[in-house]
């Protein structure tokens, strides 16, 4: 059971609020449908449910707050709008990470796929979805985490007739397997015919709450749709043979060739066409829309007096949670939850676009390049041509590449938000942030390894391996080249975390050789410094244990490295971007 309970919009500017204390229920069992022109505050009233909308109010699953529940995907499947995601992932791709997200195993993933339909369809991009095929999407990610609860916005829209009866023959299973289906239409006649109870919202208010049954008779009323190219006539005629029987018709020009025709039958209105020679394209019978709920329905609120708390409609809540006093505090938005396996999430989301393959391809070949051209000369010291590093570029295409890998993996997200239910937001959740620095991490070594074997590959077949000798400090250039490479990536991971986008994740990367190095060297020229030499030793007579001896070799050159400009540089920028992250990250879950 959803229970909504005095939800209230924060005001907008110059305006009223989009929803006014709203208070409804969605029962299991019954798919229920929010009836609303637009403006009405349905898609608000949506996104106050789900947290994601500051205001007033509570919303019970099944007697507990959304940000109560441990796993939200296990309990409400969430359809605004077309399905977010990067247009260059496949469906399969899609489902296959969000499974991580949820945590549900990735066989779920090809399960949906069959459920919805799209069996055949799994290898296309997002981007080239048709509307139909982005809607069976949407559905498969909203029911992956199997929910209790669906809430869908205006899901039928645009679609054609098929996709729209498959799509409700959809909600209606699922309702009948005790789920609970809330959705949104601005159409009665879809809601009449789709829906087993219907909410009428008016500026933001209830205004009615009815079964299908009692909507179809108190809003809707039958009217014949005529189409004839000689729609001026028809309507003549009608009205004069309407007023010599004294019968009560009301012809309604559409506009064009299309009549509608209150209060008569087909039969009436195809005898009067025959008899005066009027041809008929199309003669079918419909119901339309009476407008707002007259003032004496019996299912309409009764108003409510200034200064009074109108009570909600409906039956009464009967869970104990709904006895929330009716001036509820203000909403507290919260931080939307991240994934429940990040790593495996950030893997998947990783290699499932091309960009990464293209972005690691492209870094190979440009590395490879400058290599062969710097050893060309003979003069070029082996470390530099083997890092394919000229002295024009801030820094080696193995770290360029390191970095933008680093930064997509925040900038896609909020270029293409696919983890919240309002896709509006990326959770700023430690586990993720860790998750992705793991994952980039390991990926920047990876290149960083693969573009030195391959240079010195090439290198070897162009030039001979008695010119490609390998330097004696082989170790600590080692160490310096993969932590320079690992240091990019992550500056590009916390850069995009905290400008929310790809191109300052670069741009945090490309700023440590271009202004960060120079003015540290600026400063360490003046001021005079002190040598670290023989910390391991006071430091292993700090501990209580004694490490190997190795230990203090692998220090000692850590600390050689970190030493360097350059190391210095990075250590720096990487904890002001760290604490700018968690800076930012605290500020605006404050203020929710």
């Amino acid at each position: 059971m959803l229970q909504a309970i005095g939800l209230t919009s924060t005001p907008r500017r110059n305006g009223p609020p989009a929803v006014r204390d709203l208070s409804l229920e969605a029962l299991p069992g019954r798919v229920t449908a929010l009836l609303g022109a637009a403006g009405s505050g349905k898609t608000t009233a949506l996104r106050l449910m789900l947290e994601l909308e500051p205001g007033r109010g509570l919303t019970y699953y099944r007697g507990r707050l959304l940000h109560q529940v441990a796993h939200p995907g296990h309990e409400v499947g969430v359809l605004l709008g077309d399905v977010p995601g990067h247009p260059s992932r496949t469906v399969r791709g899609q489902l296959r990470m969000l499974c991580a997200a949820v945590g549900v195993p990735v066989s779920r993933a090809d399960e949906m796929i069959e459920a919805v339909g799209l069996t055949g369809v799994h290898d296309l991009r997002l981007g080239g979805l048709p509307l139909g095929m982005d809607r069976r999407l949407g559905l498969a990610c909203a029911l992956l985490g199997d929910p209790h609860t669906l809430l869908l916005d205006e899901p039928g829209a645009g679609l054609a007739a098929r996709e729209n009866l498959w799509l409700y023959e959809l909600l209606h299973a699922h309702a009948h397997s005790g789920g609970t289906v809330l959705f949104t239409t601005a159409d009665p006649k879809e809601a009449a015919r789709n829906a087993d109870r219907v909410l009428t919202l008016d500026t933001g208010r209830l205004a009615a709450d009815q079964d299908a049954a009692e909507f179809a008779r108190t809003r809707l009323r039958p009217r014949v749709v005529v189409r004839t190219p000689h729609a001026a006539r028809l309507a003549a005629v009608l009205n004069q043979e309407a007023r010599a029987a004294r019968r009560s018709v009301e012809v309604v020009p559409e506009g064009g060739s299309r009549l509608s025709v209150y209060g008569t039958d087909c039969a009436a209105v195809g005898d009067t066409a025959f008899r005066h020679g009027v041809l008929v394209h199309r003669l079918t019978d419909e119901s339309g829309d009476t407008g707002a709920p007259p003032a004496d329905d019996p299912s309409t609120p009764a108003p409510v007096p200034a200064g009074t708390d109108p009570a909600p409609s409906g039956p009464a809540p009967s869970d104990p949670a709904s006895a929330v006093p009716r001036q509820a505090p203000r909403r507290e938005r919260r931080p939307a939850r991240a994934p429940r396996h990040p790593v495996r999430y950030e893997v998947r989301r990783l290699l499932g676009l091309p960009s990464t393959w293209l972005a690691a391809a492209a870094t190979l070949v440009v590395s490879v390049v400058l290599a062969v051209l710097l050893a060309r000369g003979g003069g070029t010291p082996v470390p530099v041509a083997v890092a394919g590093w000229p002295e024009l570029s801030p820094l080696p295409p193995a770290a360029l590449g390191a970095g933008l890998l680093g930064a997509l993996a925040f900038g896609d997200e909020y270029r293409h938000p696919a983890l919240t239910s309002g896709r509006g937001v990326v959770p700023r959740r430690l586990g993720l942030l860790v998750a992705k620095l793991a994952v980039s991490g390991t990926v920047a070594l990876l290149l960083g390894v693969l573009t030195v074997v391959v240079d010195i590959e090439v290198l070897r077949l162009v030039y001979g391996g008695d010119l490609i000798p390998v330097p004696k400090n082989w170790p600590s250039l080692s160490a310096s080249w993969l932590g320079l490479a690992v240091g990019c990536a992550w500056a590009g991971v916390l850069g995009a975390g905290v400008f929310r986008a790809t191109a300052a994740g670069v741009a945090a990367v490309l700023a440590v050789p271009v202004a960060v190095v120079p003015a540290l060297r600026a400063v360490l020229t003046r001021v005079p410094t002190r040598p670290v030499a023989g910390l391991p030793a006071r430091l292993r007579e700090l501990l209580p244990t004694q490490w190997p001896s190795a230990g203090d070799r692998w220090l000692d050159g850590v600390l050689r490295v970190v030493g360097q400009p350059v190391g210095m540089a990075l250590v720096l920028s990487l904890a002001t971007l760290l604490g700018a992250y968690l800076l930012t990250g605290l500020r605006r879950r404050a203020r929710w």
